[in-house]
């Protein structure tokens, strides 16, 4: 006679499915290049990904157009210091203080790498200043997800 642990019927909340909703984002985004990037060639690899960053800010709402600004300034940052942009998203409706960044890499030492290229990088410097000095993000949490399929 075997005992089984009871099953969690609970609906997912709003988090589960936005992290499921970037998760998928990501794993589409990984089997080639980005939007303006051009194809790799045969002697360049597959450009397929293996981990993304998924950044969760609690932004300030009343600045909403502060945050869209600070993220218009990464597209042209995070890839000259390594890393593949996904994209930087807004609610459309429902929660006004919650936005997002999903970034790619191919392993975590890439993501180190830029991490250090970033911390040198003018604009960056320049770009997270400006959102201190704005206090617009109010908090901001990383989490690496791992492409499985």
């Amino acid at each position: 006679m075997s005992t089984q642990e009871p099953v969690d019927l609970q609906q997912p909340t709003r988090r589960d499915a936005i992290g499921g909703i970037a998760a998928g984002s990501a794993m589409l985004a990984f089997g080639g290049p980005a939007a303006g990037e051009p194809r790799p060639s045969s002697k360049q690899g597959t450009g397929r990904m293996s981990i993304a960053c998924f950044i969760r800010y609690q932004i300030d709402p009343f600045q909403r157009d502060e945050f869209q600004k600070y993220a218009h300034t990464w597209l042209t940052v995070i890839p000259r210091c390594g890393g593949r942009l996904i994209g930087y998203f807004l609610p459309l409706e429902g929660t006004n203080d919650i936005g997002w960044g999903l970034i790619a890499f191919d392993n975590l030492a890439a993501y180190e790498a830029y991490r250090v290229r970033l911390k040198s990088d003018p604009e960056a410097r320049a770009n997270f200043a400006y959102s201190q000095s704005k206090r617009f993000v109010l908090r901001e949490e990383r989490t690496f997800l791992e492409v499985v399929m």
